[in-house]
């Protein structure tokens, strides 16, 4: 795979092998202020902010406006920063190790996907947008403990919620934008209401009277109050269904238009098929940015020896796209696709696409594992695309949505 990519690195140079490109988003300067917002886009400094957990606080996902419009004592892992945060991850992590979801989880994961692959029929068409929804949905749930309701209309209730269009904003917002509809009119979230109705509170009646282990119990043994859980469960739904979908079908997108490297894939062990996923990932970072807002000063100095003072209270953006093909961190070549691209020491083969530092993403083992079992599935069988997926954004997060990947068994 190391000639497939002739273009270079640079802002000029083309999309390469990367499909999530979005016009006019620049890979440099590495910081720049734009309209009072700090902008930092290589792969040291981004990793360098990320790392500073006590000199920033978590500033995406909605955060700041649902944390101003509910009542919480206890905030998700995702939004809380600090003690609190480095608390609640302690006592999260046993869900999300690499050894406990081998150990209890790869078995689900993969009659799962032996299950979804199987009902494939000849002929049809199927979209793999609701294929990896249903399997990422039933995988997550597990953990999480969301296992009370019928999960085929979780998936559906998930969709209603991250995807449709929100009256209550009166704009086609979707996702973490809902979210924060939701802080601000709380009468409104309907999607939001009936998936609390639905799915989070039979698991928490459930759990009142028999613990199991899972996320729901242990919040609960937590003291979390029946929003508290409500909320924790939102986040883990984006997170642990929503995004992983989408990789899902980022990954299979590229496999099934290179012959040669689906063959390698379905050839390889377990190890060199996740360094092949973890390019893509690098390649495709499915949240392409990061924000954080500063609590005391920062000083960031990029490589041309400049120095940024970066006052406290300032919200910077921290760039995964083009963090992620930094030639300083991943060599000539960044928005190409190769699998056997050498790294040097520190620098992950994914590079920011799971995060950094505090806030680095929990389920980062799970969403590889899944994704991995069932692409071996998939790509099996004689299973070809007969449309040309495209790509939808996400703004509050700036991440990617795959449409219309459509399959057909040959």
């Amino acid at each position: 795979m190391t000639g497939s990519c002739p273009v270079p690195h640079g802002p000029a140079s083309g999309a390469g092998d990367r499909r999530s490109t979005r016009p006019g988003e620049p890979a440099r300067p590495e910081v720049e202020l734009v309209d009072g917002v700090w902008h930092v886009r290589s792969q040291r400094l981004v990793r360098e902010v990320l790392r500073s957990a006590d000199a920033t606080r978590q500033a995406g996902f909605g955060v700041e406006t649902v944390r101003a419009g509910l009542p919480l004592t206890r905030w998700p892992v995702l939004y809380a920063d600090g003690e609190e945060h480095r608390a609640q991850r302690a006592k999260i992590g046993r869900y999300f190790s690499p050894a406990v979801v081998n150990r209890e989880y790869r078995e689900l994961m993969a009659a799962e996907a032996d299950a979804l692959v199987g009902r494939l029929d000849d002929g049809l068409i199927h979209d793999l947008s609701d294929l990896a929804l249903h399997f990422s949905t039933r995988v997550a749930a597990r953990v999480v403990g969301l296992t009370e309701s019928d999960q085929e209309g979780l998936a559906r209730r998930l969709v209603a919620f991250f995807d449709q269009p929100d009256a209550v904003l009166g704009d086609p917002a979707t996702g973490w934008r809902r979210l924060t509809a939701f802080a601000v009119a709380l009468p409104g979230a309907l999607d939001l209401l009936r998936f609390h109705l639905a799915d989070v509170r039979p698991a928490i009646r459930t759990r009142r009277t028999q613990r199991r282990d899972d996320v729901v119990s242990h919040l609960l043994d937590e003291g979390y109050s029946e929003i508290e859980v409500l909320m924790e469960c939102v986040t883990y739904g984006a997170a642990g269904m929503v995004t992983t979908r989408e990789f899902l079908q980022m990954a299979a997108w590229h496999l099934l238009d290179r012959p040669a490297l689906r063959e390698r894939f379905l050839a390889a062990p377990g190890p060199e098929r996740q360094a092949i996923l973890l390019e893509v990932l690098r390649l495709e970072p499915v949240v392409g940015h990061l924000y954080r807002r500063a609590d005391q000063e920062i000083d960031l100095t990029d490589d041309a020896g400049t120095h940024h003072r970066i006052p406290a209270g300032a919200r910077l953006d921290l760039a995964v796209r083009p963090a992620n093909a930094d030639p300083e961190a991943v060599g000539e070549g960044g928005l190409c696709l190769r699998p056997d691209r050498e790294l040097p020491r520190g620098v992950r083969p994914e590079v920011m696409s799971f995060g950094d530092g505090a806030h680095r993403c929990p389920g980062n083992t799970l969403a590889l594992v899944e994704t991995e079992l069932f692409l071996e599935r998939l790509l099996a069988k004689d299973v070809r695309l007969v449309s040309t997926p495209r790509i939808e954004w996400e703004e509050i997060i700036a991440g990617y949505a795959v449409r219309d990947l459509r399959l057909q068994l040959a």
